[in-house]
């Protein structure tokens, strides 16, 4: 008996050995041991509001090509929050029910997206923070351009054009959301400039949901309350530096004091040839939203893609960006496809877009 139950163990193990080669031999390309079968793996990729034309026109399609060259059984749910932070919570919860193998994330509040990380870590979901950051509970990754280096940046280059044109008076600061993180490095990167800019800060506002007619309604009472002595504004993006162009036009301040803005938008780049706004910020959406794509995919297939950088103890990757001014609007934006000269040269802007060269 004992030499039949040991030769029956032997052959026991040796099918399952058998069986477990045989499954390894059959399993299927893209599929891991901790991801699963990553060749039709859903991706779920969250935006925050539709106040900014970015996420429809270029991160939802850029971020869908690329998951799409990379895995051409993959698909993405995308979903857009219309800047409600509940209404985020619940297309999260939904993308968890469909079964995505990671979230990507460009929060509305990015203290409640902590909620959306802690239950999609207890199912074992990555979640990769896109753009804004979410301090409190660590993402799985977090990619984005340097928020910090983009408030530096534009307020720096206000201060030196002011100064080389002797202006004088003091500085607005039109800050983004105060429920976003990404806000609050950008605020941090101006005050940097500002505070050391020799000109003096008369106010500044933290818009709420970044919304373009209450920065105008801010800076519509600081022009009230600072009559003549407002020589610049240093807003954090071309939203909120929009709103403030449009209050000093209203208030029939002309010429309208130098603006900032961030995020190179079409409506930005035809008021900078216009001369309405100083300057923005180039960030190819396609550098950031292929990243993005690139380490979804990664985690969904079972891999810990490494970070080049560490912010809010979460493995991250931060690009930095290019102030865009009407001296080299045309070689940033036209010259490399960002924009197209046909977009931004509507009949509105035609000669303003000839005195610069573009075409």
């Amino acid at each position: 008996m004992k030499n039949f139950y040991t030769r029956a163990a032997a052959v026991t193990v040796a099918v399952v050995a058998t069986v477990a080669a045989l499954a390894g031999c059959s399993t299927p390309q893209g599929t891991t041991g901790a991801g699963g079968d990553a060749s039709s793996a859903k991706i779920a990729f969250l935006m925050p509001d539709i106040a900014s034309t970015r996420y429809e026109l270029f991160d939802k399609p850029l971020f869908e090509a690329k998951i799409k060259s990379l895995c051409s059984g993959c698909s993405v749910i995308y979903s857009n929050a219309n800047a409600s932070a509940a209404k985020q919570q619940e297309q999260a919860n939904s993308a968890l029910a469909q079964g995505v193998k990671a979230i990507v994330i460009d929060p509305v509040d990015s203290a409640a997206a902590a909620t959306i990380v802690n239950t999609a870590k207890a199912q074992n979901v990555p979640v990769i923070a896109y753009d804004r950051p979410i301090p409190s509970v660590p993402a799985s990754y977090y990619v984005s351009f340097d928020n910090e280096k983009i408030g530096s940046l534009i307020a720096q280059s206000l201060v030196d054009h002011l100064k080389k044109s002797n202006a004088t008076g003091g500085l607005l600061q039109v800050n983004g959301s105060p429920t976003d993180a990404a806000a609050g490095l950008i605020k941090k990167g101006i005050h940097t400039a500002v505070d050391s800019s020799g000109f003096k800060l008369l106010a500044e506002f933290d818009t709420p949901g970044w919304e373009p007619t209450k920065a105008q309604d801010w800076v519509s009472g600081q022009i009230t309350q600072f009559p003549g002595k407002i020589a610049g504004v240093v807003a954090a993006n071309d939203g909120t530096g929009g709103g403030a162009i449009a209050a000093f036009k209203a208030a029939g301040v002309n010429p309208v004091p130098p603006v900032t803005g961030n995020d190179a938008e079409l409506a930005a780049a035809q008021r900078i040839i216009a001369g309405d706004q100083y300057n923005t910020i180039s960030k190819p959406i396609k550098i950031v939203a292929e990243a993005a794509a690139d380490i979804a995919y990664k985690f969904a297939k079972g891999e810990k893609p490494e970070g080049k950088a560490t912010l809010f103890d979460t493995p991250s990757e931060l690009f930095v960006p290019t102030v865009v001014t009407i001296d080299n609007l045309k070689a940033t934006l036209v010259d490399t496809g960002i924009m197209k000269a046909s977009d931004l040269c509507t009949p509105t802007y035609a000669a303003a877009c000839a005195k610069v060269g573009i075409k």
